[in-house]
């Protein structure tokens, strides 16, 4: 007999995570989207420079990884992800507090290893610890939330900016980090899934389909899944930082791309909302394979859309519903592969080559399109997508012979 509503982990945990998620990426990941313009104002600083400090995060991400996902696994993703929660506010405290540009750097690693410890890679591993059973399922739910991190704290944010400045708005974000993540994170993960429930739901994944990958199949296939996420995390990477550049170079004034890159965040969610209706019956291979050959697609249409803006704006959105989809295959493509045991692991070792990549990206994009245009740059896009689809089939292809 399921548990009631109330009494759900899957719910409780769910519902408590999503809101903490919408809380540490908006504090966290996304603060420089509207506070790193005033902190050049202040500071004299280049804007390369404060950017610099977000590249060092992800870079922290990408070393603690491995780590990180060890660690998951055996102390338990609650004892993580509240120290997570600890280092983000203490990290979002010390940025308020810099003075010197080797202070901002060091701030930033510390604070990289804080969201490593305390955004998704986190969150997926601890979701499918405290339900097993429907672990695919939950880390669909939980990306639904995420999807308005940027929206909802671009705006606290800039409102927080205009009355108080940038530093005393990261001295409310770590407030704010701190007293709603840490008793969210606490209590969301308190209770699990009832081991006659997981073993039960073991036994019919066992029966209905292929047992976890071992010894040189899961190697492969470990390599495989990394080569692409680490192309498209290259490509998103890009996106993050240089959507609007794109949209203007593409032909659009200044203001339209903003409203056009706006757009991105909703499309996201409603890819999200179209994989948890439709999606949760294909296997998660498939469903990477459908959201991965979007994007080449994409790139194409906005490098041939001639300045038009209705191509543009579609351009965006088929975009931002790949980008969305790919979070979730992120986490339910090694799930399927290899089970719930040592899951945390797994998505340490697939997350370090992804995020040193999409540390490096931006820098990597922006010297191309210094060297030789926006023209080779589009270029570049189109064929790193056309790469990571084309590495997904090869994945896909080979998978489907490794069970036959």
């Amino acid at each position: 007999m399921s548990a009631p509503p109330g009494r759900d982990p899957f719910v409780l945990a769910v519902c408590a995570l999503g809101i903490a998620q919408i809380t540490a990426w908006g504090t966290s990941f996304y603060c420089l989207g509207v506070l790193a313009k005033p902190i050049v104002a202040d500071t004299g600083w280049s804007l390369s420079l404060v950017y610099s400090g977000f590249t060092v995060a992800l870079l922290a991400m990408g070393i603690v990884s491995a780590w990180a996902g060890r660690a998951i696994d055996r102390q338990g993703a609650r004892a993580v992800m509240v120290a997570g929660t600890l280092m983000i506010s203490a990290g979002l405290y010390a940025l308020s507090r810099v003075e010197s540009a080797g202070a901002w750097l060091a701030a930033w690693f510390f604070l990289g290893i804080g969201m490593r410890l305390g955004l998704y890679d986190a969150a997926f591993a601890a979701l499918v610890q405290v339900v097993p059973s429907r672990g695919r399922l939950a880390i669909s739910y939980l990306t639904l939330f995420g999807a308005f991190a940027s929206t909802v704290f671009w705006v606290v944010g800039h409102y927080f900016n205009e009355a108080a400045g940038w530093r005393q708005t990261l001295v409310y974000f770590a407030a704010i980090n701190f007293a709603v993540c840490l008793p969210l994170n606490w209590i969301g993960l308190s209770r699990r899934e009832a081991p006659g429930d997981a073993a039960r739901a073991g036994a019919a994944e066992t029966a209905a389909g292929p047992r976890p990958m071992e010894g040189a199949r899961r190697r492969v296939a470990l390599a495989l899944f990394a080569l692409v996420m680490s192309l498209n995390s290259f490509v998103f990477g890009v996106v993050s930082v240089q959507l609007v550049p794109l949209l203007e170079a593409a032909g659009l004034a200044t203001a339209a791309a903003v409203w056009v890159a706006s757009m991105k965040g909703f499309a996201q969610f409603g890819g999200r909302v179209v994989e948890l209706v439709f999606g949760r019956r294909l296997h998660a291979i498939t469903v990477g394979r459908i959201a991965i050959g979007f994007l080449p697609a994409s790139f194409l249409l906005l490098a041939f859309s001639g300045g038009e803006v209705a191509a543009i704006v579609t351009f965006t959105l088929l975009m931002g519903a790949s980008q969305g989809v790919i979070t979730i295959v992120r986490g339910a493509v090694p799930l399927a592969l290899f089970g719930p045991q040592g899951y945390g692991a797994v998505l340490g070792l697939l997350a370090t080559p992804v995020l040193i990549v999409n540390a490096a990206s931006p820098t990597l994009f922006a010297l191309i399109v210094d060297r030789f245009g926006w023209g080779v740059g589009q270029v570049v896009l189109i064929g790193t997508s056309a790469a990571s689809f084309l590495a997904m089939e090869l994945m896909s292809r080979w998978y489907a012979r490794s069970r036959e």
